[in-house]
């Protein structure tokens, strides 16, 4: 059973989560302040966190930042208050896996943490990808560089595999969404681009001073060899 850490100041709303969650069968520990939030995680580490951008004792995004550089690879869902864009931008490039604004609806809320759980645990694979200098291990969603390891969030990781997979042919970013995030992406979203952006910046250009990440205008991305 997967256990969640759901961090908002909002009571009622997270004992609705709460609630609902556990009728899907999450197990689910509430927490409503920063502070007791990094208590819990110290004590013990959950399947994956909800986790709202504005707390009592500071920002949600602070804490984001302390989560990936303690936990790199647990999944993380934002939540966002409506016409707060830049906070879901900023989640985006800090690591988050995913977002959602509130008010949110607890059924999507369930699809998306089973899209980022299904993700952290990729089915095994025997091979690794190799490309030059680059090497991914899909069994555990790790990538290296000359040896040296990779710090990627799940949705990084899964990206990086799918371009792998087919390097040199474009992937459409609606495909690449769903594989890399779980879900489609609506008008207007730029989740998918913000976490090809983070790729992007951790894993360098080639040697040469080529990209490795091709964008292609309408089109989506593509590995370049």
């Amino acid at each position: 059973m997967s256990e969640l850490l759901l961090i908002d100041d909002d009571q009622e709303l997270c004992e609705l989560l709460s609630s609902w969650l556990t009728q899907e069968g999450f197990t689910v520990r509430a927490y409503h302040d920063g502070q007791a939030a990094r208590q819990a995680l110290a004590d013990r580490a959950p399947s994956a966190v909800v986790l709202d951008v504005m707390l009592p004792d500071g920002s949600g995004l602070e804490l984001l930042k302390r989560l990936r550089s303690e936990h790199a690879d647990l999944p993380v869902v934002m939540l966002s208050a409506r016409g707060e864009p830049l906070d879901r931008i900023l989640g985006l490039e800090l690591g988050a896996d995913d977002y959602l604004a509130k008010p949110c609806d607890p059924r999507e809320l369930t699809a998306r943490l089973r899209a980022v759980l299904r993700r952290s645990h990729p089915a095994p694979a025997t091979s690794q990808l190799e490309l030059g200098d680059l090497v991914y291990s899909p069994a555990r969603g790790v990538a290296s560089i000359d040896g040296r390891e990779l710090t990627l969030t799940l949705s990084e990781s899964r990206i990086l595999e799918a371009l792998l997979r087919q390097p040199g042919e474009p992937l459409d970013k609606q495909e690449l969404a769903q594989i890399g995030l779980g879900r489609r992406l609506t008008l207007y979203d730029r989740s998918l681009d913000m976490h090809v952006s983070n790729l992007r910046k951790k894993i360098g250009p080639h040697a040469d001073g080529r990209p490795r990440i091709i964008a292609l205008r309408s089109r989506g991305y593509y590995y370049c060899l």
